[in-house]
């Protein structure tokens, strides 16, 4: 029987990116290899864990659909203190951190990959990935109709009319 890798990957926003993908099937094309996704809830409590919970599922379809041996776990929103909690020398192997690209991420501005690195003492492969999630949209805000006059309501910014002062 062959040896079979393990490797805990850590992705929220990325999860099921094509990135993380195309890196994971590069992984298993080299040796067997199972993976553990590990998905940081967003945010403190239930909402945060039910959005990691569907983070998580979208992630599994995604990778499975490429013949992926992959289980998902949730964990703490703090991703540093979720790896440290999962965390185990004798399951894996090897950590695969996937984050958004420079500035967007969160996770690059505390340094996530190093970190890991040093919490578990092995190799940190580092795959920058995109967000697939629809943006948000928002409506332009509703400009105010204005007036021929309202230029001239600076004239008006001290409190109204001034009476004269008495000496």
């Amino acid at each position: 029987m062959a040896f079979t890798y393990t490797i805990l990957v850590v992705a929220n926003r990325t999860a099921d990116s094509d990135e993380l993908r195309a890196a994971l099937e590069a992984h298993a094309e080299r040796r067997p290899t199972r993976f553990v996704l590990l998905v940081p809830c967003p945010a403190a409590g239930p909402p945060g864990r039910d959005a990691a919970r569907a983070a998580a599922d979208r992630a599994l379809a995604h990778l499975r659909e490429a013949g992926l041996e992959v289980e998902a776990r949730i964990g703490h929103h703090d991703p540093i203190d979720a790896v440290s909690d999962v965390w185990d020398p004798r399951e894996f192997d090897e950590v695969i951190v996937s984050t958004l690209p420079g500035a967007a991420s969160r996770w690059l501005q505390f340094d996530l990959p190093h970190r890991v690195a040093r919490l578990t003492g092995v190799q940190v492969t580092h795959v920058v990935a995109s967000d697939r999630r629809e943006p948000a949209l928002s409506a332009p805000p509703r400009r105010e109709r204005q007036g021929v006059l309202s230029p001239l309501s600076v004239l008006t910014w001290g409190g109204g009319s001034q009476e004269p002062r008495s000496r």
